[in-house]
């Protein structure tokens, strides 16, 4: 029987040799062997990534277990379930760099959200899912139960029939996440179409604000997370963008052994695919190393930044993992054959 391809990863391994291709080949390279080893990887989403579709490829890597927990933006929760629900009512803009303002006037009174170059509909995907999550709201007020974010979205988008999806399930990565009841944070969820629809209806007296946990439980909720996956070999923390959905997780070790003041370990890995540059007090451009002063990482991690747009940079190296997790020893073959000297 011939040996199975592996034309992801045989690409990168045999073209990827200097700059920012580099840097992806090694982090490739880094995360199977972390993976192989028996580590564990934890994911922060930031961006519009789940409106780029970035589902197609996550949700089959969280599916084969190259991915363990996720903090996402409230954004990406919920857009992941609109392209589920709504897929075939998005709109895409592939000439938006030449939009004037009259252009964008335009798109808002046809009730659509652009997001770059493509767009969410108003009526087919927000007023659509709120007619299923307002009650969710109502009904936890009623009864006292309080719960986290993203528990809301694991319930609706595993209830919500196939008969609702316009999108294909399988490469909804929120359905996936569900269904592994996959640790997940969602800080400042507030700052997302759901979020502020859940305040105003906190505002209007028909909803408490209680029955949505705090960051502040989340981070509770990720000490005891995080003990369980560094386990053995440790976990990695992959990161896509900056800001809270990368910034508030990757605290959790520092916090755990300053104010916890319990032993932890650090994390086992990182990689994080930006286009920010570094500038002065700029955290999402700061280089890894910066991370050591503040106990988040060590000087024998493995770090990888990779300056470049996840867009392209995620969905490839997401592949060439699904078949190295495949077909180990064929991938560890064509690593050595590429790498040796």
């Amino acid at each position: 029987m011939a040996a199975p391809a592996l034309p992801i990863l045989e690409l990168v391994l045999k073209n990827y040799k200097n700059f920012n291709a580099r840097a992806t080949r090694d982090a490739l390279i880094a995360y199977h062997q972390h993976i192989k080893a028996g580590g564990k990887m934890f994911w922060a989403v930031a961006g519009a990534m789940s409106s780029a579709q970035l589902g197609i490829t996550l949700a089959p890597a969280i599916r084969a277990g190259l991915i363990h927990g996720l903090s996402v933006t409230g954004a990406n929760l919920e857009e992941s379930l609109f392209r589920l629900v709504a897929h075939d009512s998005y709109k895409d803009f592939p000439d938006y760099r030449y939009f004037t303002k009259a252009d964008d006037t335009k798109i808002l009174a046809e009730r659509m959200r652009r997001v770059t170059d493509t767009s969410i509909p108003e009526d087919e995907a927000f007023r659509a899912v709120e007619k299923y999550i307002v009650p969710m709201w109502k009904n936890a007020t009623e009864t006292g139960n309080r719960r986290f974010w993203h528990e809301y979205f694991y319930e609706l988008i595993q209830t919500i029939g196939p008969d609702l999806h316009e999108g294909n399930a399988d490469e909804c990565w929120l359905l996936a996440a569900a269904k592994a009841n996959l640790p997940i944070v969602v800080p400042g969820y507030e700052d997302s179409t759901f979020g502020n629809i859940f305040a105003s209806h906190v505002k209007l007296g028909e909803c408490s604000a209680s029955v949505a946990k705090s960051g502040v439980e989340y981070m509770g909720a990720l000490y005891d997370q995080y003990k369980v996956l560094s386990e053995g070999a440790g976990v990695g923390f992959f990161q896509i963008g900056g800001g809270i959905a990368g910034d508030f997780p990757i605290c959790v070790v520092p916090s755990i052994k300053y104010d916890l003041a319990e032993d932890v370990k650090p994390w086992a890995y990182f990689c994080q695919i930006s286009d920010s540059t570094t500038s002065y007090g700029s955290y999402s451009g700061a280089t890894p190393n910066e991370k050591i002063t503040w106990d988040k990482l060590t000087e024998t991690t493995p770090m990888f930044v990779i300056e470049s747009d996840a867009t392209i940079v995620a969905p490839l190296l997401l592949n060439a993992l699904l078949e190295c997790k495949a077909h180990p020893a064929e991938a560890d073959a064509l690593i050595a054959k590429y790498t040796t000297p």
